[in-house]
């Protein structure tokens, strides 16, 4: 009798991702395989495989970090299936909750994997990957431009300086740089502190309008269809059109709202127990950078639009942080309407 094998081996590996090594584990279906450390290196890995594993069906996974996709595209170019999960994914059991260790963290994930419990994270392409970072960058230098307008403001309160009546505002005019480049301190070193912080100041000012200008011309030119959807509906404004655009790339790709709330963290915890039910407020596990973006939004649409106005309206009395996370769910569900549709909003047609 001729036996012939018809079922293709498969491998499964794990791999715990740093700068400076990685800690990988090798599983078949048959067998558990070994953990062993290596040079941050895809090449290195593929070397490996093609070595002990030849004729293999390779599946790889490892934590999104730090390290980004690079490694991701790799072994898809190998021909291997690769995932990026989130660690909160990967499940641990018992023991494994209090020990923790790169080489257990490797195991664990092909474990997962060759269970075929993982699911990835999306993987924007590099065209959206690198539109991310000039829009992170811009944030990056928002919270500079707040924290050295509060540094000039302390330095004036802790020297007991008052500013006129007509400064007193969050608005920083020329009038008023001027009048801050104009203070005479009694000793040089404080005027030199402040014209430090002054010079500072207005490079990043600078550069804070340089960038917000470079990022909504790219999305004008190269996203500019959705761009001008998004802009269409009332509280969106240009960089709240380019932050989605950048953090969540194309939102045709979200099956419904549900799926695109639990995603952003517009979406309720619940906690049910026999006939006890009760929901937890939004979920902690969120895109904490887009929900913001669309929770300031919401201040906006019920300023410009009064059916999200007459919205927010019904539900007066209660909790006002809880209101408007409901009315930012209600923008949300407008913002995937208008994309998938491809359709402009228009003020007081769309519910």
């Amino acid at each position: 009798m001729i036996t012939q094998i018809t079922a293709v081996p498969k491998l499964y590996i794990g791999i715990d991702i740093h700068k400076r090594s990685w800690k990988v584990h090798c599983a078949t279906d048959l067998f558990s395989g070994k953990s062993f450390s290596m040079n941050p290196d895809p090449e290195q890995l593929k070397d490996y495989v093609d070595k002990h594993f030849a004729g293999h069906e390779v599946s790889t996974a490892y934590e999104a970090g730090c390290c980004g996709y690079s490694a991701h595209r790799c072994f898809e170019s190998y021909g291997w299936s690769s995932l990026v999960v989130n660690p909160a994914d990967i499940h641990r059991k018992g023991k494994e909750k209090h020990t923790k260790t790169d080489r257990i963290d490797a195991q664990l994930i092909s474990r997962e994997l060759k269970d075929g419990r993982l699911e990835g994270i999306h993987v924007p392409d590099v065209d959206r990957e690198e539109l991310r970072s000039l829009f992170r960058r811009r944030n990056d230098l928002v919270k500079d431009f707040r924290r050295i307008k509060s540094y000039i403001k302390m330095q004036l309160l802790y020297f007991g300086i008052k500013e006129p009546e007509e400064f007193d505002n969050d608005h920083w005019s020329h009038k008023y740089r001027k009048w801050l480049d104009g203070i005479v301190f009694e000793n040089p070193t404080a005027k030199a502190t402040l014209e430090s912080r002054m010079r500072f100041f207005r490079f990043v000012d600078q550069e804070l309008r340089d960038v917000s200008t470079q990022l909504r011309r790219y999305c004008k030119t190269y996203h500019k269809k959705d761009y001008m959807l998004l802009r269409s509906i009332p509280g969106i404004g240009g960089i709240v059109a380019c932050g989605i655009l950048c953090e969540l790339g194309d939102l045709r790709r979200f099956n419904n709202v549900k799926h695109l709330a639990g995603y952003v963290g517009l979406a309720p915890g619940v906690h049910q127990s026999g006939s006890n039910y009760k929901t937890l407020g939004i979920t902690p596990r969120a895109h904490r950078l887009v929900r913001s973006y669309f929770v300031e939004a919401s201040w906006q649409a019920i300023r410009a639009d009064p059916v999200m106005q007459a919205y927010y309206r019904k539900h007066q009395g209660r909790n006002v942080k809880s209101i408007i996370i409901k009315v930012a769910r209600k923008l949300l569900s407008r913002t995937l309407a208008v994309i998938k549709t491809e359709t402009p909003y228009c003020i007081g047609v769309l519910e």
